[in-house]
């Protein structure tokens, strides 16, 4: 399988890369990104092959239909993170909230967030052929709060890699911050940037972009990479769960091999939305994908109006703030697979001049074959959260926001899978307040909600609040540079 480009080629970069180059050098020309040159069919032969397999087996399978040049004994010790998850046969259960509707619990690893079951094989696979190649890299991640603990996580300890993770100071939970400070391996760099997650974000992919910056870690040997999902590697493991949770709703019988289901994605960066997409493109029998937002509903806009509009918006902080983004990097790739790598360019430099772009009309027809979207406020999903916990069921404030999607977009009667993309502990105060109480601090908080919903908080986050703070550098986004390079 090759690899191209989202915004064409500059005559300087191979026109095709490996899998390989592309998740170690994941910048592309003209600031574009890589893409796959086609995606395995997952046919109804595929499905019937699947139906009683493992997740690794099926995992497996996915990625040796791609033909990726990663031999199949570093892919099975990559696979294998999964027995790490709280269930190993599982790492995504499904638990039923209505007759119809299904939530994937994506956050059963080991920083409770669906960042894990991409991370965790991914940073093997990228640690282990830089390792192989005698190579140094600096893997820089930007993170809205889920991302980096997951980053940290997989490369710690690991040959041939460094971390440098930024995160918006303010802009995460508690829970969040001190999964990254208090990280203590030797190769990881956490830094606070004064500024929200599109500041660091667009710092990172400055970063990547910058040349005098590839050539001053050059001058140490090292090379440059991405955990973001700017970087396919992330986005290759997000296709297998989306595959994997259908097949789990004909095992259980809700749901007949070949019936379509709708599948309702939270949003920010758009990675596991893309994710869908390709599963969708593959032949999973997809309904629509359903993109849920927070009141920071630039993607609600586009996807209803073709608008992609940064000037009339400031980013507000809420309750979910892994949603707390106005710039999704993966719109990209949609953008490229639906209109092509010029009209792409196109746009995105638009988006970077002007701040905003429209689609055209037949533009947006295509891309509300696939799509449509809503957004909720954090009133709205303290209801959602109170609601459904008086059924036992406690769900976090992104996964709150898809029930709006999921009661006044759906168009048929299909069954539905409604994605959650973290547990509540990582947001427990938002949380206790939809249950009933103000409490402003996370410990209380946990405490408060595992008193009055009986429910469970895994040792990985109690243990958080007596572990050393490590990292405590907090800097503007003009210094990230200086802190990266004075880390190596």
């Amino acid at each position: 399988m090759q690899f191209i480009e989202t915004r064409g080629n500059n005559g300087h970069n191979p026109q095709r890369v490996s899998f390989s180059d592309a998740i170690l050098s994941p910048s592309a020309s003209f600031g574009g990104l890589y893409v796959p040159q086609n995606i395995p069919k997952v046919n109804q032969p595929f499905l019937e092959k699947h139906l009683k397999s493992h997740y690794k087996t099926l995992a497996l399978d996915f990625l040796q239909a791609f033909k990726i040049d990663i031999e199949e004994e570093v892919l099975k010790a990559a696979l294998d993170r999964y027995d790490g998850f709280d269930d190993s046969t599982n790492p995504v259960p499904l638990s039923k909230i209505e007759k119809d509707c299904f939530v994937a619990e994506l956050y059963h690893g080991p920083t409770r967030a669906f960042k894990d079951m991409a991370l965790q094989p991914f940073g093997y696979i990228l640690s282990k052929v830089a390792e192989q190649r005698g190579e140094e890299y600096l893997i820089m991640a930007a993170t809205s709060g889920d991302t980096g603990p997951a980053t940290l996580e997989t490369f710690k300890n690991q040959k041939g890699v460094k971390v440098a993770c930024l995160y918006p100071d303010g802009g995460t939970s508690d829970v969040q911050k001190l999964q990254m400070v208090t990280e203590d391996a030797s190769n990881l760099k956490v830094i606070g940037v004064k500024g929200n997650f599109d500041d660091t974000q667009n710092a990172l992919k400055a970063l990547l972009a910058s040349e005098d910056f590839k050539e001053e870690l050059q001058e140490r040997g090292i090379k440059l990479s991405a955990a973001n999902s700017v970087n396919f590697g992330r986005i290759i493991f997000q296709i297998i769960y989306h595959i994997h949770l259908y097949l789990e709703l004909v095992r259980k019988e809700e749901i007949t091999l070949g019936d379509k289901v709708y599948l309702v994605v939270p949003s920010g960066n758009f990675g596991n939305a893309l994710g869908a997409y390709y599963a969708k493109k593959a032949g999973l029998p997809i309904e629509k994908i359903l993109i849920s937002s927070n009141v920071n509903n630039i993607l609600t806009d586009w996807i209803k109006t073709g608008s992609y509009d940064l000037t009339t918006r400031t980013l507000v902080q809420t309750e979910s703030p892994a949603m707390d983004i106005l710039k999704s990097s993966n719109i990209e790739r949609i953008l490229f697979d639906k209109f092509g790598d010029t009209r792409t360019k196109e746009l995105m430099e638009l988006l970077e001049s002007e701040g905003r772009f429209t689609l055209g009309e037949s533009e947006l027809a295509l891309l509300r074959e696939d799509f449509d979207a809503s957004f909720s406020d954090d009133e709205e999903c303290n209801a959602v959260i109170g609601k459904y916990a008086k059924n036992n069921y406690i769900m976090d404030p992104h996964t709150a926001t898809c029930m709006r999607a999921y009661e006044t977009l759906r168009e048929k009667p299909l069954m539905t899978i409604v994605y959650s993309t973290a547990e509540w502990t990582k947001f427990s105060p938002a949380v206790a307040k939809a249950l009933g109480a103000e409490v402003p601090h996370d410990t209380d908080a946990l405490d408060w909600v595992k008193k009055h919903a009986n429910v469970t908080v895994p040792a990985m986050i109690s243990g958080l609040f007596s572990k050393p703070i490590i990292h405590t550098v907090v800097v503007e986004k003009e210094s990230i540079k200086r802190e990266m390079l004075n880390f190596l």
